[in-house]
């Protein structure tokens, strides 16, 4: 906390000599004000604005005609008003370059397309990874991507299965049920499971509860994402080795000892040609990350990765068997799945909880993504209205045989370099998926399962940020072993433990910070009425007859048996240093309350005992700066009456030179 100085320098210099003369002039005391009067109902309503409504969407409806609110009420449910109204060609031409494909890679010169059916395949292979049909994974990129195009505020969010959101999915669900001996009651609540997730979702949307994913920090997110891609990487070695008996299970020991143990299952076959390609793609997408202008080149691999494999496959199909492919695809749109929707009792509880820890992360990626793109092209994403559009969707999905979707940062990143303007890039992939359903399916028929390992291998690896990581060792060694916890929890335990424990320790943190919050020793900056802390600042000094202490938190229940404690310890501490020194006579604790953003009745009564045990100790207690609603509680617990005039000031210099002018000037060091 820093104060105004109230120093007056008279400065001359009559012989090309500068003389400095400095005197202090008496420094005026203020007095603390009351906040204004409130009723309990407008502090009420106050507060839960603040909390519930921080950015007013009702501002814009005021002093407005009947008709323009009607017009603007539906730009706030339905966004796609909101720039509908300003489409035009243009904008529609950019849209379309970012949605479609442009299959002929014949001129070079153009950078902006969009490889959608790296997109599709992609879909493909994340359904795999949840231990769905691969059409699921089709279908989940047609039907979200339309719900979102009119719900959702971004402009450049692609809509679409992710390799996290999979991942949980299928290591939930497949721990209670198996995908392949009970293959349609794990696909009945899979797609439960997505219906709870959208509810969630749309839930905390509606009821502007969106701070609830704030207890994801980035910590945990870094380390659960790279305990996951760990996990998502040994589990494509069941499609890059040719294993055919492989362990559902998603922690480490049992996936590695899985591959040892089916040794004899291994294909060298499928071990050429998985290796070829992933080094294939590894490799286009290292030139891609080294040179950004050249990301068509990564995008286009998928594709032609699965053109040629898929032709080897078909031309060597008679002379060997031992790569398995794909095998056949329903054409035809999304069948509807509302009657599979599974709410029995016997497995209710797992679609419940499958649902909501893959709402939350879903929805903590698809938002951040938002926000990422929103930010690079200089406007907001509304929080609340993606939380709606993104459960919207997925409840609607549910219906219709897709699993949870969300924004993918791919799918996004490559919107974003293709030039993509608004959300009909969506509509426009949606269009290119359609026709894939209806018309391309039998082409993927002998797409082999390598080629979808070798797909999901590289796009998990960019999903391990070790820069992220180092940088939490060097700014937060707290937050570092809370990534560590997450990474190590995904990888040994489970994928929802790994995430509990994490979440656990952040919250131990959060706890931490709350229970045993920071107090400092301030001392004044010489010449000045600038107090700071001792340790940050060598020049300040302590003021003799003086503890200055700050605390940098509310004083509630959780801290204020642990504040007290703390105080009267820098007080003995204090004394003790005193009498070493022979400094002068400990008189007076000052407390600056200006980091003090609230205080409940436990802090009050914690005040009063601290002043009650100073007086024993003849030590008088100061209170500077308290806030307006810390000072109207004070006002009405009467703790100002007790502290006497002297008692309360605005700023610390003012309490320094006040008290000290109070004191005999003759009082002994």
């Amino acid at each position: 906390m820093g104060h105004g100085t109230n120093r007056i320098e008279d400065m001359s210099s009559p012989n090309n000599e500068t003389a400095t003369t400095v005197r202090e002039t008496v420094v005026e005391i203020h007095s603390v004000c009351l906040p204004p009067k409130k009723t309990t109902f407008q502090k009420l309503k106050k507060r839960l604005g603040d909390v519930f409504f921080p950015d007013d969407p009702l501002e814009r409806f005021r002093n407005q005609t009947w008709r323009n609110k009607v017009v603007l009420g539906l730009q706030s449910l339905f966004p796609i008003f909101t720039w509908g109204s300003q489409y035009d060609l243009k904008l529609f031409r950019s849209d379309v370059i970012s949605g479609l494909t442009i299959a002929s890679l014949a001129i070079p010169q153009r950078k902006e397309f969009v490889l959608i059916l790296k997109f599709i395949l992609q879909g493909i292979s994340y359904a795999k990874l949840a231990n769905l049909p691969p059409i699921v994974g089709l279908y989940s990129s047609f039907v979200p991507p339309l719900i979102y195009s009119v719900l959702g505020s971004s402009k450049h969010l692609a809509v679409g299965p992710v390799s996290i959101a999979s991942l949980v999915m299928g290591s939930m669900l497949s721990e209670s049920v198996s995908p392949t001996q009970d293959s349609i009651l794990y696909l009945k609540l899979a797609f439960t499971s997505t219906f709870f997730a959208g509810l969630f979702q749309a839930s905390l949307g509606l009821l502007r509860l969106g701070f609830v994913i704030d207890f994801l920090s980035k910590a945990t997110l870094v380390g659960f994402t790279a305990g996951a891609a760990v996990i998502v990487s040994l589990q494509q070695l069941k499609g890059l080795l040719g294993i055919v008996h492989f362990t559902g299970k998603m922690q480490f020991v049992p996936v590695i000892s899985s591959v040892i143990n089916t040794r004899s299952e291994w294909s060298w076959e499928t071990i050429v040609m998985g290796l070829g390609f992933l080094v294939i793609l590894l490799t286009t997408r290292h030139i891609s990350m080294r040179k950004p202008k050249l990301f068509w080149i990564s995008a286009a691999s998928p594709l032609a990765s699965v053109v040629i494999s898929t032709l080897l496959v078909y031309l060597i199909r008679h002379k060997t068997q031992a790569i398995s492919f794909i095998g056949h695809l329903p054409k035809g749109l999304n069948p509807p799945s509302a009657n599979m929707l599974y709410f029995s009792a016997a497995h209710l509880a797992l679609a419940i909880k499958t649902g909501i820890i893959t709402g939350i992360l879903s929805l903590t990626e698809g938002i951040a993504v938002g926000r990422t793109f929103a930010s690079l092209k200089n406007y907001q994403v509304n929080g609340n209205k993606e939380m709606m559009a993104i459960g919207f969707m997925n409840m609607a999905g549910s219906c219709t045989s897709c699993y949870v979707t969300t924004g993918s940062f791919s799918r996004s990143a490559v919107n974003v370099n293709a030039g993509a303007k608004t959300a009909v890039s969506n509509i426009v992939m949606a269009s290119a998926v359609l026709v894939t359903l209806l018309f391309l399916m039998p082409l993927f028929y002998y797409t082999p399962n390598l080629i979808l390992a070798a797909i999901i291998l590289t796009a998990v690896i960019g999903l391990i940020d070790y820069q992220a990581a180092y940088k939490l060792w060097k700014v937060d060694k707290f937050d570092f072993f809370t990534c560590m916890c997450s990474f190590f929890g995904v990888l040994i335990v489970s994928v929802p433990l790994g995430l509990a424990i994490a979440v656990g320790v952040s919250v131990i943190k959060i706890l931490l910070h709350v229970t045993r919050p920071n107090t400092l020793e301030f001392g004044n900056i010489p010449g000045t009425q600038i107090y700071q802390s001792l340790k940050r600042y060598r020049e300040a000094s302590r003021v003799p007859g003086f503890l200055i202490l700050a605390v940098e938190s509310p004083i509630c229940f959780a801290n204020s048996t642990y504040l007290q404690e703390r105080i009267l310890r820098w007080t003995r501490e204090e004394e003790t240093r005193i009498n070493e020194n022979n400094d002068r006579t400990l008189k007076c604790i000052i407390l600056d309350m200006t980091a003090v953003s609230s205080i409940d009745t436990s802090g009050i009564e914690a005040v009063f005992e601290l002043r009650r045990r100073l007086e024993k100790q003849s030590l008088q207690l100061v209170l500077v700066n308290p806030v307006g609603s810390v000072m109207e509680k004070l006002h009405k617990s009467k703790i100002i009456e007790s502290l006497g005039l002297s008692g309360l000031y605005l700023t610390v210099g003012e309490a320094v030179s006040d008290l000290s002018s109070t004191w005999k000037p003759h009082s002994q060091p």
